[in-house]
């Protein structure tokens, strides 16, 4: 790892670079990060997205800002833009918080800053391998129960490699036990309306070969009820210490149908994203209102291979666009992490991961 991974990397200049993730899945482009404003920008307007990645991007951008101004009292004030540029996924938060921990007594900041955004990164990578190993193991177990020999997964926006380094979250079990040989179908959530289901998560799916199906986001419903769906894996962008989840809109939507079906419903999550000075998600996890543009326009290619915004709205109509919805404790099966799978309880998540932070 050391500083190279899939979703971004430091480039031979040293500067960080990123896939832009707005223009997949019809074009492959990267764009280098040289200031902290140019940072902010590419986690504003989701260039790059997903929890574990904006926390990866905001550690490296910590690292920019070092190079811009070399003075931690100066890099405070860029500390500030980059902990704001979004407020759902806690994960931000945590790696500039963190950063900024490790170098208030630093005699050379850039360096050091370059030193432990990478070793933040490779933690992060190394957990996404312990999640992959644990909920392959559901997996396993889960086939074995039912008797079957290919295994439907349903999973709602991306966490995959794009999302969070280096394996990703929800697709990281689905990842090691296509390794591991199983039989493996998943289907993908569209997630309007920025469509990272249909247009990230297959995308990464078609790269290693998994066998998928998109789905309207109305239609997995449906499938519980019909018995097509074995378990949910979705990941977070930021988990309360009484074990809500917050995640992509449409989420809770999904864990009630899970609930209903007796379908077992996991969210995979990195340490990172716990936030415990939250006790109550339901009622203080805050929640993004984007712009009801996302709603009104969708982008795709023509016939004739352009890439094109239309609007698909009454002109006038106005919409509302929240980014993201929580999911209740008591409708998760179980959180699945580095340190294994976690019951969802204040208290089982305090044992397991607060004491020990």
């Amino acid at each position: 790892m050391q500083g190279k991974y899939k979703a971004l990397w430091l480039n031979e200049n040293d500067f960080l670079e990123v896939i832009d993730q707005t223009k997949l899945p019809f074009e492959y482009e990267t764009k280098i990060l040289r200031t902290t404003d140019e940072v902010v920008l590419a986690i504003k307007d989701m260039t790059v997205r997903g929890a574990g990645v904006i926390g990866s991007v905001a550690a490296f951008g910590i690292y920019t800002a070092c190079m811009e101004v070399n003075n931690y009292d100066k890099l405070k004030e860029k500390a500030k833009l980059i902990r704001k540029s979004r407020p759902t996924a806690v994960n931000l938060m945590w790696a500039v918080d963190r950063m900024m921990e490790l170098l208030k007594d630093s005699n050379n900041l850039i360096e050091d800053a370059k030193k432990y955004a990478i070793e933040l990164n490779d933690d992060e990578a190394k957990e996404s391998q312990k999640i992959a190993k644990y909920g392959a193991d559901i997996i396993e177990d889960l086939l074995k129960q039912k008797g079957k020999k290919t295994i439907n997964i349903l999973t709602h926006c991306n966490a995959g490699w794009l999302a969070v380094i280096d394996g990703g979250t929800a697709l990281a079990p689905i990842y090691e036990a296509q390794r591991r040989g199983i039989d493996v179908h998943v289907w993908v959530d569209e997630t309007r309306p920025r469509n990272q289901g249909a247009s990230l998560t297959a995308w990464e799916l078609t790269q290693s070969g998994v066998n998928h199906t998109i789905i309207a986001d109305n239609t997995g419903g449906h499938l519980m009820q019909n018995d097509m769906v074995d378990m949910v894996i979705t990941g977070a962008d930021r988990v309360s210490a009484n074990g809500d989840v917050a995640n992509k809109i449409g989420t809770y939507l999904k864990a009630l149908a899970a609930k209903d079906n007796d379908v077992p419903f996991y969210v995979a999550i990195p340490a990172s994203t716990f936030d415990f000075d939250i006790i109550d998600g339901m009622k203080d996890i805050p929640i993004e209102l984007r712009s009801e543009d996302e709603v009104k326009y969708m982008r795709g290619i023509d016939d004739d291979g352009k890439v094109r915004e239309i609007l698909i709205t009454p002109k006038n109509s106005p919409a509302v666009n929240y980014g993201f919805d929580v999911t209740p404790a008591r409708l998760i099966t179980g959180l699945i992490t580095d340190k294994g799978i976690c019951e969802v309880s204040f208290d089982k998540i305090k044992e397991k991961f607060e004491e020990n932070n």
